[in-house]
């Protein structure tokens, strides 16, 4: 590692997405305070996932990355924080039956607030105001007073994620992710109408469980069928929070970004001598890297050095969004220069904003079918090449929102205006989530090639 890093030696680079706040006084109050406050996350739990992604980039796991695409201080509740658990859960459930290995499960939650934007500016009648950058940063109300940065949202968005994580530590623990009770959601779901084709893998894992229990295998004393291994992440945009939250471990004597235990940089901010990877590349956390589809392999290759100087397994996530209209003439030649290099990475497939389309009636959208197509790609193409697709990214939430459209729920576009809550991108709903988890599943089960792979590697 470059002895010369600090945890504000970004501020040397040039840093895109970053907000400028009115009041410079105002804005340090704001980050000492935050320096102050207790770690979110604990280097040794970040420790615990990279250990965990290092199982992924051998084929011995499979990667469910998922959660809102932004998270709001309007929508904070414990009710939604369980009810986007509680799905997350039952896709693992799932994908752990079709992938026969375990699944690392990592939220898009307690910290994913701030958001990249195309236009810095946004322009509304006439009237032109900041753009809505997250709530960490902004309001989304169109007045010059809410679009203003406020130094003080900083300090909601670190305690809304510290209750978060209390939150999710006790569903954690607790009895709560009772791998019983999970398959029972499971079974309640599959009971729908709509949901027959995906009855006979339910009854299946019915089976499992139960032939389990009969050999004296259950919740009572195998602490893995009672608890659940649950992690966070967010998008490391906001360099002055992370900053803030960046700690020398005791135990090690390394950094860690103690805001969350995996970060990724955007594929808005992966600029090989920009700001956000000079921070990232100082941090000891499991690190993501978006891949879309105007990434330049060569370029990749200088970056994966650059954060992964010695190739540690389990250091990088490639999150790759191509769209499902692109992957197959852009990801084969990306992972083919991985491969050639020895890049020790996990591959995982963001299928969301490579599929984001405006529809008739207005409402930017993401078609289920095309989601799922760019994930059937993306196993297509690494069992073409050998290599191991480790897992899916996905923006979703646990509520009965209408943002994307199809899926058994069969929503369209003149259903999209019914129940559209997203501040940002649109999100799968609790009932698309695990119908996708279903179909992956059964993909994974027809062409057994995960498993196969696994026992190769």
């Amino acid at each position: 590692m470059n002895n010369k890093w600090s945890p504000d030696s970004w501020r040397s680079k040039k840093a895109k997405h970053i907000p400028k706040y009115a009041d410079v006084t105002e804005l340090k109050n704001s980050l000492n305070k935050i320096k102050a406050y207790p770690p979110l996350v604990f280097a040794g739990e970040a420790r615990s996932l990279k250990s965990r992604l290092s199982e992924v980039a051998n084929g011995k796991a499979f990667l469910l990355q998922g959660g809102d695409c932004a998270e709001s201080f309007a929508d904070f509740h414990p009710d939604n924080i369980r009810d986007t658990f509680k799905v997350i859960l039952q896709m693992a459930v799932v994908l752990t039956f079709g992938s026969s290995c375990p699944v690392v499960k990592v939220g898009r939650i307690a910290g994913q607030f701030a958001k990249p934007r195309s236009q810095d500016m946004e322009t509304v009648n006439g009237v032109e105001m900041e753009s809505y950058k997250g709530d960490i940063i902004n309001g989304i109300e169109f007045t010059k007073e809410s679009r203003q940065p406020d130094p003080d949202r900083l300090i909601r968005a670190y305690n809304q994620s510290a209750a978060t994580l209390n939150l999710i530590r006790a569903f954690s623990q607790g009895g709560f992710a009772n791998l019983n009770k999970i398959h029972q959601w499971n079974l309640n779901f599959v009971e729908e109408e709509n949901a027959k084709k995906f009855r006979e893998i339910s009854l299946r894992i019915d089976e499992c469980l139960a032939f389990m229990n009969a050999c004296g295998i259950n919740e009572k004393n195998v602490r893995q069928l009672y608890e659940t291994e649950f992690y966070t992440s967010h998008e490391a945009l906001l360099l002055d929070y992370e900053e803030a939250l960046t700690r020398i471990d005791s135990t090690t004597g390394k950094w860690y970004d103690v805001s969350a235990h995996m970060l990724w940089v955007g594929d808005r901010t992966r600029q090989i001598d920009g700001s956000h990877i000079e921070f990232l590349k100082g941090i000891e956390n499991p690190i993501g890297i978006k891949v879309g589809p105007t990434t330049d392999s060569e370029e990749l290759i200088k970056i994966l050095e650059l954060l992964n100087p010695n190739n540690e397994s389990g250091r990088v996530t490639l999150i790759c969004r191509m769209g499902a209209d692109k992957i197959n003439s852009i990801l084969p030649n990306i992972i083919n220069k991985v491969k050639k290099e020895g890049s020790n990475v996990v591959w995982a497939c963001d299928p969301m904003h490579g599929n984001t389309i405006k529809s008739n009636t207005g409402y930017k959208t993401r078609p289920l079918a095309n989601i799922f197509s760019e994930i059937q790609k993306f196993f297509q193409i690494h069992k073409s090449l050998d290599t191991y697709p480790g897992g899916v990214h996905l923006e979703m939430t646990g509520q009965d929102v209408t943002e994307c459209m199809g899926g058994l729920q069969e929503i369209t576009d003149e259903d999209l205006k019914n129940r559209y809550h997203t501040f940002c991108d649109p999100r799968l709903n609790a009932s698309q989530s695990l119908e996708l988890a279903f179909l992956i599943s059964d993909f994974l089960k027809d062409e057994n090639f995960l498993s196969s792979q696994s026992s190769n590697s």
